[in-house]
């Protein structure tokens, strides 16, 4: 794969530049393990700007976005969930979006509207930067299971 469409697909992956130049700077991978690896890597040596850049990449919960079969994927976990749990999850979405500046950000996959509500209910106590790194941890799984996915072809 050349650079050019190396660089669009990791820009699926992670919508931060500087992530996606990281990355790009290490290939080719020998193994998935190495490719893993140098996601951790790359997203502990990102700034606060770079962070913002790669939250930004990302929907609220509950509302994926529109068309993103991605999106949707990893919030499936709200597909059943009650109208009550949708809107309080859009209240808390907003008071945390209010205090830190960026959506709340948790690897969705796997997870239930009410692990996710009782998530941010914690982590809106966060200062902005004991935030900002359970953020950057968010992302590097959020990362690796997009990487995955990348790596076996869906």
């Amino acid at each position: 794969m050349d650079d050019s469409a190396a660089t669009a697909e990791l820009h699926e992956v992670c919508a931060s530049s500087a992530w996606g130049s990281k990355m790009l700077a290490q290939r080719p991978f020998a193994t998935v393990e190495s490719l893993f690896a140098a996601n951790e890597t790359a997203m502990a040596e990102l700034t606060a700007e770079d962070l913002a850049e790669a939250m930004g990449g990302h929907a609220p919960i509950g509302r994926p976005k529109p068309g993103d079969p991605t999106s949707a994927r990893e919030q499936r976990g709200m597909a059943g969930a009650s109208e009550e749990l949708r809107n309080e999850l859009l209240e808390l979405n907003l008071a945390y979006q209010e205090k830190f500046g960026h959506v709340f950000l948790i690897c969705a996959t796997g997870a239930t509207g009410e692990f996710m509500r009782d998530a941010v209910r914690v982590r809106i106590g966060n200062s902005p930067e004991q935030e900002r790194e359970t953020a950057r941890g968010e992302l590097v799984k959020i990362n690796r299971i997009r990487l995955t996915r990348l790596v076996e072809g869906e």
